[in-house]
């Protein structure tokens, strides 16, 4: 092959596996893989029982990929380089397992660990690449570093309150990416938001602490995602808002942590690392 030729060749496609293709962010995940020209669908998983297993994994969206949608892990996994998976705690740490066995690397969307399941995924850092973050929007990332800012300079006379809206069927609350705004303000104000986070008040509560960084949520209808970091002082409240219109910001997102966990081999990284944010 002359040298002109070796140059100009096309690097090989990502292989990108795909997680919890039956519903409503892994169609979106699916779309997104194959439009891209950088990668390419290497598998397709549903839990067993899903309607989907045994369809071709564009079917939904009126797209043909010669990927069958399967329960089968081992054989999802065979031909990925990488898994992205947004389905729920329990499942995602069982194809954690999967992938550290395989040698697949990970894009985690999935919110709602508890400790214990935060630490398995550290663990399992140590073998594969794996980015993690409870939101991949370029745009939410973004929306944290001026959260950060904001937050060192109203950190005297200043109330903050997060609000955030999810459709009717999310079964977590505060969203992940709530709670991600949260210990970021909390960071930048030298809190420990274990200590200070306020979710839940009824009844009489007694005047507000003004150390407390209070958390609601609301659940309803379609919506995608919506985020208020509420500032409020005297005279004035300072809000900053990040709305999703569509799951396609996720979507691509996570192809972007794909790109990014291409030249890594191990380690934990988040959204922050793959957009040079940290």
């Amino acid at each position: 092959m002359s040298g002109a030729a070796a140059v100009g060749k096309a690097a090989a496609p990502i292989r990108v596996a795909v997680a919890g293709t039956g519903g409503r962010m892994g169609k979106m995940l699916v779309e997104a893989v194959i439009d891209a020209p950088d990668c390419q669908l290497a598998g397709a998983l549903e839990i067993p029982g899903s309607p989907a297993l045994g369809r071709d994994a564009g079917e939904a969206i009126g797209r043909t990929t010669g990927v069958v949608i399967g329960d089968d892990l081992g054989a999802a996994l065979a031909n990925a380089d990488v898994l992205i998976d947004f389905t729920r705690p329990q499942g995602t740490l069982l194809h954690l397992d999967a992938c550290v066995a395989a040698g697949v690397r990970m894009v985690i969307g999935t919110t709602g660990f508890d400790a214990a399941g935060r630490a398995a995924i550290a663990a399992a850092a140590r073998r594969i690449a794996i980015v993690s973050a409870p939101n991949m929007s370029v745009g939410v990332n973004v929306t944290l570093k001026l959260l950060e800012f904001a937050a060192q300079h109203f950190a005297e006379g200043y109330d903050i309150e997060i609000i955030e809206a999810h459709h009717r069927h999310k079964v977590d609350a505060p969203s992940g990416t709530a709670l991600r705004m949260g210990e970021v303000v909390a960071k930048a104000l030298g809190r420990d938001l274990d200590k200070v986070a306020v979710f839940a008040r009824e009844g009489v509560t007694g005047e507000r602490d003004p150390a407390a960084i209070g958390f609601s949520a609301i659940r309803g209808g379609d919506i995608v995602g919506d985020h208020t970091v509420l500032f409020a002082g005297d005279g004035e409240r300072i809000e900053i808002t990040h709305r999703s219109a569509s799951r396609l910001s996720y979507a691509l997102g996570a192809l972007r942590a794909c790109r990014f966990l291409a030249a890594h081999s191990s380690g934990l990284y988040d959204m922050h690392d793959v957009l040079g944010l940290s």
